[in-house]
């Protein structure tokens, strides 16, 4: 049904009014009580086995959604309603911003892949921090804030910048990331070598942690997967030494070669600069996945996140380290029957595996290899 609605109508609409028309609709279903009730019960059953303890958190499920579809904190409700364990929202940033021109966001049908030069388009951090505090849940989900660096803002003057972000929310996230992997902002991967991600995550963690008291707010950072191999090492060593409690591995890619697309060259080119998500990142980030656990086992949470479509690739991600499992692009493709397929699908890898439980499961190609 939906890939009929995909196919009809999606796919004859500009991308980003597509995905403003159905996460329209996702909201409106989860503002109506009976309605909101039936969809759950439909679309998120609940897996005992899956149950998941990340970062110091209790969820439902390893799967969830990763930032960028909610930018706003706008339908955190709906999206728990489709059965995501945890919304990622943002990326959110210090000043509100339009993002870049438009036209900029592109499907890659054929290769089941977006591109995207959004731009960090939000409402910012002070909107964005009024809305979570006014929220009244009704679905119980871990909600992540995804924060980044404002366009204008220079580099030199970053680490204020995220500093500004963390004092507003970090006493509405249950946890923090630190995006400095996304393409589409002038200069902010250059934050992601160790010289300058070193003072921009401790002025991080000291903002959340003298903003909010009572608990210890988890605090991850998002990585890109065009990182050279010895920078991957660099920054898990880093997360290690500073006690970071996550890395989510990984960003878009801006590349184009290598990831065998179906989409015509010509076509791609036509379509220009943006970050790559979707099925064609999905060796890059699992090698990137691999080498972080490699280097770091246990020590701290990684999340595993793009090219992850089907049960399968989250069962992948899993034994080859993530604790936690986020995806995007393919909800796009696969609609509002995704995350229950996910779910279904882990629990009934889960049961025929040797391991009791997912977190028996966590790493364990590696542990195998190494044994």
């Amino acid at each position: 049904m939906y890939r009929l609605l995909f196919d009809l109508i999606f796919t004859r609409m500009d991308p980003e009014k597509a995905h403003h028309l159905a996460f329209g609709w996702i909201r409106a279903l989860a503002r109506v009580p009976v309605l909101r009730t039936f969809a759950a019960a439909v679309l998120a059953p609940r897996h005992k086995e899956l149950r998941t303890e990340a970062l110091g958190l209790r969820m439902h499920g390893p799967f969830g959604l990763a930032a960028g579809f909610d930018k706003n904190a706008d339908g955190i409700d709906g999206l728990a309603m489709l059965g995501f364990g945890h919304v990622e929202v943002g990326t959110v940033t210090a000043q509100p911003q339009p993002g870049n021109p438009k036209k900029r966001l592109f499907r890659l049908v054929a290769d089941r892949a977006l591109i995207n030069r959004m731009g960090f388009n939000n409402d910012g951090s002070e909107a964005v921090a009024r809305r979570l505090a006014a929220r009244h849940e009704v679905f119980r989900t871990t909600v992540g804030v995804n924060i980044g660096k404002t366009k204008i803002v220079p580099e030199e003057e970053a680490v204020a910048d995220y500093v500004a972000s963390t004092e507003r929310l970090a006493a509405h996230a249950d946890y923090l990331v630190v995006n400095v992997s996304s393409p589409n902002t002038p200069g902010l991967r250059n934050l992601q070598a160790v010289d300058h991600l070193r003072p921009l995550l401790s002025a991080v963690r000291e903002a959340a942690d003298r903003t909010v008291t009572a608990r210890r707010v988890p605090l991850l950072v998002k990585i890109a997967p065009d990182l050279a191999d010895e920078d991957v090492d660099a920054v898990a060593d880093l997360a290690v030494e500073l006690g970071l409690d996550g890395i989510i591995a990984t960003n878009t890619t801006i590349a184009r070669d290598g990831l065998g697309l179906r989409t015509p060259k010509r076509t791609v080119e036509a379509i220009g600069a943006g970050g790559l998500s979707g099925a064609p990142l999905k060796e890059r980030s699992l090698e990137v996945l691999r080498r972080l656990y490699a280097r770091v086992g246990d020590r701290i949470t990684l999340v595993g996140v793009g090219g992850v479509e089907t049960a399968d690739d989250v069962w992948e991600r899993i034994l080859a380290g993530a604790t936690l499992v986020q995806g995007y692009s393919a909800f796009v493709y696969e609609g509002p029957f995704w995350c229950r397929k996910i779910h279904k699908g882990l629990a009934e890898r889960l049961a025929a595996s040797p391991y009791a439980t997912l977190a028996e499961a966590v790493g364990a190609d590696h542990k195998k290899v190494t044994a």
